[in-house]
Order: structure tokens, then C-alpha cells, then sequence
């Protein structure tokens, strides 16, 4: 689901996502993905925003973020892509667009669906059998929720807020992990939905 341009308002959360045409390669090599988040990070200046859990994969990137000011967050991807396309292309001479489509949001109202994307998108290399452990998969926030690296690209606002659910986080993510290996997020994201508008209406 698109948000409309309204909804981005200082304080709004999103789940941000893309993905490569089916068969080529958004990051080859470890130069690729350290290009991307110096430029998202250099971006950040500009749109001001806390970055919740973010992940970035060989074909595709998940970004869960809040928004910090009256600027429009997606506009962070516009230039983040733009730059990182440019790169890309002319580094392994290649032509046309980078990504399938546009770029994909989602507004995050619930707290409890929050806490659902972000371990989503922490599990990513997990799910895509990337690594036996997540914790060997560099290229995501997930080494700052268990504390073994001290990122930029990371707030502790979850953290501080929900510490019954993200203490013992890599505990969590294993409890998720046997969840999600029943259903897919597609459906949960259906289930969640669903149950949300019935819990309103009584």
C-alpha cells in the first residue's frame, strides 16, 4: 500500500522497500552496500529521521523509520537511489533502471505492528538462508539491537520504549523465526490488519 503524500507528516513511522528486476543484483560486493549507507547516511542531514531497523540484501532493501521533521522521508530514497544508481551502472557498465518499481511504503500506526516489521526485516538474511546466524550478516541494524556493534544507523528508541520486547533480542528473533517459517509475512500482514479493524469496532 502507497502512503499519499499527506500522510508523511512529522512523528510518522514507515516501512520503506524495493527490489531489483527478478535476476540482476542490487549489491555485488561489500564496496556496493558501504557506498549505499554512506549516502543514506549523508542523506539523513537532510531528512531528519530515526532509523528503527533497516536491511539491506543482494536484490532488494528493507528501511523501518520514523520521520523527524516536516520534510517528506521518502525524498531521503529519491537521493540515496539516484547517487547509488549513477554509481552502480557506471561501475559495472550498465544501463537503464536499477530497482523493478517504484518505491514501496507503508505507514506503521500500531505499535505492535512496528515491532512485527522490525524483526521482519531483521530476519531477511536468515529467511533468504544468507547465514546460519544473523549476527554474520553485516549489512543491517540488527548487530546494534544485541549489542555487538555501535552503528549510527540506529536508535535506541525502541529499545528504550518496549524492553520486555527487544532485551534478549536474538531470543525474540529465534521465537520469530519458528513463527514466520509457518506463515508467510504477506499473511501475518493480512491477519494483523484484519484483527486490528475488528479490535475498533468493538
Amino acid at each position: 500500500m502507497k502512503c499519499k503524500k499527506e500522510e508523511f507528516i512529522e512523528g510518522a513511522v514507515f516501512h520503506f522497500y524495493n527490489r531489483t528486476p527478478q535476476g540482476k543484483s542490487l549489491f555485488k560486493i561489500e564496496d556496493d552496500y558501504l557506498y549505499f549507507l554512506s549516502k543514506f547516511r549523508k542523506n539523513i542531514k537532510k531528512y531528519l529521521c530515526e532509523v528503527y531497523a533497516y536491511c539491506l540484501m543482494p536484490n532488494h532493501f528493507h528501511f523501518c523509520l520514523r520521520q523527524n521533521s516536516d520534510k517528506q522521508l521518502y525524498r531521503i530514497f529519491n537521493d540515496t537511489l539516484t547517487s547509488y544508481a549513477l554509481h552502480y551502472n557506471s561501475k559495472y557498465h550498465l544501463k537503464g533502471k536499477l530497482l523493478q518499481d517504484r518505491l514501496q511504503n507503508k505507514r506503521i500506526t500500531d505499535d505492535s505492528y512496528l515491532i512485527l516489521v522490525c524483526k521482519y526485516i531483521h530476519n531477511n538474511p536468515f529467511k533468504a538462508t544468507l547465514v546460519n546466524d544473523l549476527d554474520e550478516w553485516k549489512y543491517s541494524n540488527y548487530l546494534e539491537y544485541i549489542g555487538k556493534r555501535q552503528g549510527i544507523l540506529y536508535s535506541k528508541i525502541l529499545l528504550e520504549t518496549y524492553p520486555d520486547e527487544f532485551e534478549n533480542y536474538n531470543l525474540k528473533i529465534e521465537e520469530y523465526q519458528k513463527y514466520i517459517d509457518e506463515k508467510a509475512f504477506s499473511d501475518l500482514l493480512i491477519d494483523f490488519e484484519q484483527n486490528y479493524r475488528c479490535s475498533q469496532m468493538n
